[in-house]
């Protein structure tokens, strides 16, 4: 289904609701003030001044009212399960994680589900694919997004990751298991409700994902789906997202407060730097508690401390 969305003035919100005043039909939601329905679009005002315009005709209602740069809803080259029509506009289970690349801070994962009645009101309340919003932008939206739908975020703090992965756990399994922890803990939540699909952003494929986590007494298998590029293909995916972001975040700004050093994402050489100042300051060993002791900024930003004692 073709999503696109206009950001209008008062006068042209208006307009529209006087045109298509006599296809109008019920509000489902307060957010909501005007919905109308022909027969190839749904037409639906928010109280933002967006207007969603859905299905067939979508692009073709919307150009009668604005410049159409494009919809929301695009095409995208991905990888892994096929998925069913519309999948848009299902009920899902989305899981997503971040802090895998960042020498400093954990892993978050987060599960949201979003039902198809709301699957609106998580565009509307500005979920979309994470790279597309900054860390202020996602830290305004997640409060929002975790009050509305039901969801579980889960946090792999350095110590914890650190000793599993000395004990031979790749990030690729840790990942799978708070993926799987993640969503059981959505399905318990929202019992006995069930979602059509669970979706899961791909980073391995379907037989190795569940190799990492066959020793778990519970596996979530039914309707699961694998897919890269997740957070364009179905909304849950882009909440679940922004939620697990926002929790690294959070975690850093911690980490940061108890160092006091203001600690970098990523592990460039800005890493590196900062790494150094704490093992000036506090010591290696303190070192590896904020970090992925295993990548090679810790040797690196030991080499920048033994250079700066001379």
């Amino acid at each position: 289904m073709s999503n696109t969305v206009l950001k209008l003035p008062e006068e042209s919100l208006l307009q529209i609701i006087k045109h298509y005043s006599n296809n109008q039909i019920p509000a489902k939601a307060p957010y909501i003030r005007f919905t109308a329905k022909l027969p190839d679009t749904v037409i639906t005002v928010y109280n933002s001044k967006k207007v969603m315009f859905q299905g067939a005709g979508a692009e073709r209602e919307a150009l009668k009212w604005g410049d159409v740069s494009g919809p929301i809803t695009k095409a995208v080259s991905t990888k892994g399960d096929v998925l069913p029509p519309d999948f848009a506009k299902l009920s899902v289970i989305g899981s997503d994680e971040t802090g895998t690349g960042d020498f400093f801070g954990p892993i978050t994962v987060a599960a949201c589900y979003v039902p198809a009645d709301k699957v609106a009101l998580a565009h509307e309340l500005g979920a979309k694919d994470s790279k597309l919003l900054s860390d202020d932008a996602m830290r305004k939206i997640a409060p929002d997004l975790k009050e509305a739908f039901v969801h579980s975020v889960l946090t792999l703090k350095n110590a914890k990751y650190n000793a599993v992965q000395s004990h031979g756990w790749s990030q690729g399994k840790m990942k799978a298991m708070l993926h799987n922890q993640a969503i059981k803990h959505v399905l318990r939540k929202m019992a006995p409700e069930k979602p059509d699909a669970i979706l899961i952003d791909q980073f391995a494929e379907r037989g190795i994902y569940y190799n990492h986590i066959k020793g778990e007494k519970e596996i979530i298998r039914e309707n699961v789906l694998f897919s890269t590029k997740a957070e364009g293909i179905h909304v849950s995916v882009a909440c679940a997202s922004i939620i697990a972001r926002v929790a690294f975040l959070e975690e850093m700004d911690l980490m940061s407060a108890e160092t006091g050093i203001t600690l970098p994402k990523g592990a460039g050489k800005i890493v590196d730097e900062a790494a150094a100042k704490i093992i000036l300051k506090h010591g290696e060993d303190y070192l590896k508690t904020l970090s992925k002791a295993h990548f090679a900024n810790t040797g690196k930003a030991i080499g920048l401390a033994g250079k700066r004692r001379k």
